[in-house]
């Protein structure tokens, strides 16, 4: 059997390798277009600044480890130019020399990624604009920031006693993943870096109020965030430097551009060879990860694949996802009865030592498709136990179906990084388990004072959760307090530095003396600072005879709504 894999990097690389570990006779080819194969381009941004200082440390495999451990053909600067399927072959051309060759395959493996989106707008060409795609890419910048402009040219190098350097400005468009790991690492490496996005918020899968604490912690750090606002143009200005020019009118200087506006996926070759594409541009495959034709499979960012949670078609740009694939289409080539069962996009991305995550369905996505058989709760756990030196506040929000209590999906911001990484991990697990937050009370995780708590945030999200759907805490959110009567159960002091225009104050260790002075004959909205003195309101009030709801996240909640949020230490 022949198999001939298009694309070297996540998906194809582990296609191949996986493929060779399952069948010793296998005669295997992987082309790659590019000059290098299973590189980790998701840690580009980081060599920009030097954090990664080695541009080798990015190549996780050789060509020539690829032939000397698995026997495989590897060919670099190779590009596969049209698949015949009727015939059962691919061309190649050298990407080099032009030469034009014809391979056989009894199966094709189809990985070509995504390209990086550039649109047609005046001045994109121009000197000092650059995607983060590939090392190529990465080492352009770098040799940019060294020289590229009239500016630049010697300033690493300079001799003298500097006393004064001139600030340099570069300008981020796109405010997705490799936009922010890009900007945090231009910052580093001392520049004015100004974000332009065109939706309203940064990290488009996170809810509105979630981005707001990732956009703080940017803001925090000097970022400057144009939201809401898009490229027009781009400009040559004096001595080599740019001006970008956004649809509002705004123009922001820039000694380098990055572009950072998400991928496409690369159709060109199973277009042209007839494959069935999908409804969101993507290669449509089955959950074996074949296409439209029985001998070809496709992997990694160039098809569509299911969401887990929602059923939806959805294109996920991941290498976590596409080496998955990448296993699955070698094993269903080698016989064994393997499925992919859909992605949830889970993700986490560090914004100067604070980390966002996420994973599963958020609310956008479940209000988009009518859903509305799903609660949310917000809480705000500690990274570890309270008493031990370093905790840190985790701000947590999680869906869930209100009908069965089954995990839609979660979103975690928070100063300590690796607690971010460890609850969204936890709570990805549970939502391919399709687990409900009945199983998240019971889960027994890891336990000592430096690393979570005994009641971790884990255990605490399915609590709160688990109450709200037996009725012993009934929860509301801040839409909901228009006209309602408004109960602050927090000290007298706490209001001074904030308060909600029309509540009431009364702390709670006074509650039950004074009960007289609420109204039986209305709603009573229950206020604190993050929701556990309201809870515990809201149980007394309810036991005796009072309707009363939690407002979920209290004031903290409130203040995540507000632009410039940030995460804040317990």
């Amino acid at each position: 059997m022949k198999v001939v894999i298009v694309g070297g990097v996540a998906g194809g690389a582990s296609c191949a390798a996986r493929l060779r570990r399952l069948d010793e006779n296998a005669e295997i080819v992987m082309v790659e277009r590019g000059p290098y194969v299973s590189y980790a381009n998701c840690g580009l941004p980081y060599h920009i600044s030097g954090v990664i200082a080695k541009e080798s440390s990015l190549l996780v495999a050789s060509e020539q480890g690829f032939r000397n451990n698995f026997r495989i053909d590897v060919r670099t600067n190779c590009e596969a130019v049209a698949i015949a399927p009727g015939r059962k072959t691919v061309e190649l051309r050298n990407v080099k020399t032009g030469d034009v060759g014809t391979e056989r395959y009894d199966k094709l493996v189809l990985a070509p990624g995504a390209a990086s989106v550039r649109p047609l707008l005046p001045g994109i060409d121009l000197p000092g604009i650059f995607h983060v795609r590939t090392v190529p890419d990465a080492r352009a910048i770098r040799e940019w920031i060294e020289r590229g402009t009239t500016f630049l040219a010697g300033m690493s190098n300079y001799s003298g006693i500097q006393f004064v350097k001139p600030r340099r400005h570069a300008v981020v468009v796109g405010g997705g993943f490799i936009g922010l790991e890009t900007a945090e690492n231009l910052a580093h490496a001392g520049f004015d870096v100004t974000i332009v996005e065109m939706l309203d918020q940064v990290l488009a899968p996170l809810d509105r109020e979630m981005a707001r604490l990732a956009e703080g912690r940017l803001e925090m750090h000097g970022i400057h965030l144009a939201l809401g606002d898009g490229v027009a143009a781009f400009e040559q200005a004096d001595a080599g430097s740019l001006r970008v020019k956004t649809r509002s009118g705004k123009v922001y200087p820039a000694d380098v551009v990055i572009l950072a506006l998400g991928v496409r996926p690369d159709t060109t070759l199973a277009r042209s060879a007839g494959l069935a594409l999908g409804e969101r541009g993507g290669i449509r495959v089955d959950e074996h990860m074949r296409t439209s034709d029985p001998d070809i499979f496709a992997v990694g960012d160039a098809v569509e694949v299911r969401d887990f949670v929602t059923g939806e078609w959805s294109l996920v740009a991941l290498a976590g996802p596409a080496n998955r694939q990448g296993r699955i289409a070698a094993d269903v080539i080698a016989g064994r009865d393997s499925r992919y069962r859909g992605t949830q996009g889970t993700s986490i991305v560090g914004l100067f030592g604070c980390a966002a995550a996420w994973t599963g369905a958020s609310e956008k996505t479940l209000r988009r498709l009518g859903d509305d058989d799903f609660e949310k709760i917000y809480l705000f756990p500690n990274s570890h136990a309270g008493y031990y030196p370093g905790a840190k506040m985790i701000a947590l929000k999680v869906l869930f179906r209100k009908s069965d209590g089954r995990l839609l999906g979660a979103q975690a911001l928070g100063e300590d990084a690796a607690a971010v990484d460890k609850r969204i991990s936890a709570l990805a697990v549970a939502i391919q388990m399709r687990a409900t937050v009945y199983d998240l009370e019971e889960s027994e995780l890891c336990y000592a004072p430096q690393f979570g708590s005994a009641k971790d945030a884990v255990n605490f999200a399915g609590m709160v959760a688990a109450d709200v759907l037996r009725g012993d805490m009934p929860i509301a959110h801040w839409t909901d307090t228009e006209n309602a009567f408004l109960l602050d159960v927090r000290q007298p002091v706490e209001l001074v530095v904030e308060s909600v225009p029309g509540a009431v104050n009364i702390p709670l260790p006074q509650l039950r003396g004074r009960l007289g002075e609420l109204p039986r004959d209305r709603e009573i909205l229950v206020i604190c600072r993050s929701a556990q003195r309201a809870y515990y309101a809201t149980r007394i009030l309810q036991q005796n005879g009072f309707t009363a709801r939690n407002i979920s996240g209290g004031m903290l909640a409130k203040a995540m709504r507000t632009p410039g949020a940030a995460v804040v230490d317990a």
